[in-house]
């Protein structure tokens, strides 16, 4: 058992117990006529409970322990040992929870009765003085550092804990200011190049001749597009000034349906294939796995030839798998495709997701594959 778990009041009651079971068992062993034994020992017992009380009382603990040897040695007139352990801890008392006059006074009490003591003992006094020392002063001393050390420990954890709090402050600052930055320049440049974008592509499709619906369906899938990409960053300047409301809600596994008609509008036959018993996933990990379908089609469309792409979603009982299947065009950008692959993986990585991508071994097909762990169902 752990004896510095205990409560406050515990611990006084067993230090008083100690003290009451070691000076009365020097006082038994004494063997003085049975009446002064009893009176003593009474006595003893009573000024050593007195060491479970509240801190307040330590000044009238001090002056009873220091009348107990005083009255046995003046009463009747001999030196039987009483409080002895009652006296140090008097002193350890009086020195760490007294301050002020209340403190020095319990020191001078406990002093005088040990040097009285001596002196009528026959003792001389240096002696007498020796004996306060080591019976009244170093417990008091003792004390006081205690007090002392735990005031220091309290201060050093008190200043400790006001550097954490202003360090997570500055923190806290310096992303509030950055992510204010990444909001401006969205706002400033990217959404007002997105807006011209839509402007443009939705111009030209009115200004067509008819006869031309490819084109016409291409300059409406642009329009859409950049329609969708509108939404998404302003959803993310949303996020970024602290708004997490339901409204900027981020598109999830719900939402596939949408992106792959944007997809089949921009030219590119797009497929979906779901395998197992569909189940909910977390929301954070939901956004996640739309926005690495969302980079596999982009990568299908910009690096993939005309056959299309198709993606997989496959259930099973502790895990996840996406996957993207298309056939590899000409001259792709490698540049890009290492970077679209970077931005998978480190999607994947937040949630333990391992990634696998590469041609298969025909040399023409492009698998894109990232499973992620769930809860057993």
């Amino acid at each position: 058992m752990d004896l510095i778990k205990l409560p406050l009041k515990h611990q006084s009651w067993l230090v008083a117990t100690v003290c009451m079971v070691v000076d009365g068992g020097f006082v038994l062993l004494d063997r003085e006529p049975l009446p002064q034994t009893v009176i003593v020992l009474l006595m003893t017992l009573a000024v050593d409970a007195m060491l479970a009380g509240p801190a307040r009382l330590s000044l009238w603990v001090a002056a009873a322990q220091a009348a107990v040897p005083v009255i046995v040695l003046v009463v009747m007139h001999n030196g039987i040992d009483a409080n002895d352990a009652g006296l140090l801890i008097a002193g350890y008392r009086a020195g760490a929870w007294l301050r002020g006059t209340p403190a020095y006074t319990s020191l001078g009490l406990l002093s005088a009765s040990l040097m009285a003591c001596m002196i009528v003992n026959g003792y001389g006094p240096l002696y007498a003085v020796l004996v306060a020392a080591k019976g009244a002063l170093l417990p008091w001393l003792v004390g006081r550092y205690t007090t002392a050390r735990r005031a220091y420990l309290a201060e050093l954890e008190k200043r400790s804990a006001m550097a954490e709090k202003d360090a997570k402050a500055a923190v806290t600052k310096a992303i509030t200011e950055e992510r204010g930055a990444i909001a401006r320049d969205l706002h400033d440049v990217i959404i007002h190049h997105v807006s011209a974008i839509n402007l443009h592509a939705g111009a030209a499709r009115l200004g067509l001749p008819d006869g031309n619906p490819k084109l016409t369906n291409s300059l409406r899938a642009v329009e859409t597009s950049s329609r969708a990409a509108m939404v998404d960053l302003r959803h993310l300047l949303d996020l970024l000034h602290g708004d997490k409301s339901e409204g900027v809600r981020q598109p999830g596994l719900d939402n596939l349906d949408e992106l792959l008609d944007g997809v089949r509008a921009a030219g590119l036959p797009a497929r979906l294939e779901v395998r197992g018993q569909r189940r909910d996933v977390p929301e954070s990990l939901d956004i996640t796995v739309y926005r690495i379908i969302q980079e596999m089609l982009t990568n299908a469309l910009r690096h993939g030839d005309a056959s299309g792409v198709t993606v997989t979603l496959e259930y099973a009982t502790d895990s996840l798998t996406i996957a993207s299947c298309n056939t590899a065009g000409s001259g792709e950008d490698s540049g890009s495709v290492r970077r679209g692959l970077v931005g998978i993986r480190n999607r994947a990585g937040m949630f333990d997701g391992r990634t696998r991508s590469g041609l298969d071994e025909d040399g023409r097909t492009w698998r894109t594959t990232v499973t992620f762990p769930l809860e057993a169902s």
